[in-house]
């Protein structure tokens, strides 16, 4: 049914990634059956998502979304593992393959550290979608927070009626997806309320003076 696609669209050529390379060249062969020239067929390797192994995919929450906020973006690349890195390199940035091998060739001769290489591919998504003016304010927003331990300049504020279970929060404030997804958080250890790690899911929030809730590295809110 996938290959039929080719045929109903009477494609010239169909972009997918390795793993999809059948599916096309079953389309070939059906549009000749059909009476079409085939298509031709181009696959890419398949990108990872932030943890590094899995596809990047919403439902993994492995993502970057490309109407994420630039400081999001930038973090989220930032956080990928050393390994996963060629992968971005080659399929996100608009680097040749020369100028991509003599940044590895710098890596592996210690003339570049892994962190200041791992900035560059994460100042190009950001200038890819917001321009270079924003890249370079997510830069200095990720330098500031992440590197000498500041809080943001600026963060989102949610008004707390009263004592609110921590599970409801995340999911009100679209911090986590889903109770389950907010509860998994919890569990890792990647919730924080003014800097102290939140342990259980029945944790109740109480309104207090700009109290600083933290999910992950990168998203902050202030709770009043």
């Amino acid at each position: 049914m996938q290959a039929y696609d080719a045929v109903a669209l009477r494609t010239d050529v169909q972009v997918g990634d390795t793993e999809q390379l059948f599916n096309l060249m079953a389309g070939r062969k059906l549009m000749e059956a059909f009476g079409l020239h085939p298509q031709v067929c181009i696959t890419l390797p398949i990108l990872v998502g932030t943890d590094g192994r899995l596809r990047m995919s919403k439902s993994t929450g492995n993502y970057i979304g490309i109407v994420e906020p630039p400081e999001i973006q930038y973090g989220k690349v930032m956080s990928i593992p050393g390994e996963a890195m060629r992968n971005y390199f080659e399929l996100v940035t608009r680097w040749t393959p020369a100028q991509i091998e003599e940044l590895f060739a710098q890596l592996r001769a210690g003339a570049l550290y892994p962190r200041d290489a791992k900035m560059r591919p994460a100042f190009e998504v950001v200038d890819i979608f917001w321009g270079a003016e924003e890249a370079a304010e997510a830069e200095e927003h990720f330098r500031r927070v992440f590197q000498q331990g500041d809080l943001p300049a600026e963060m989102p504020t949610c008004a707390l009626g009263g004592p609110t279970n921590i599970v409801d929060l995340l999911v009100e404030l679209g911090l986590a997806s889903s109770k389950s997804v907010a509860r998994r958080l919890i569990e890792q250890g990647g919730v924080r309320l003014d800097g102290a790690r939140i342990e259980s899911a029945d944790h109740l929030v109480t309104p207090g003076t700009k109290r600083v809730l933290q999910v992950g590295k990168r998203r902050f809110w202030q709770l009043v």
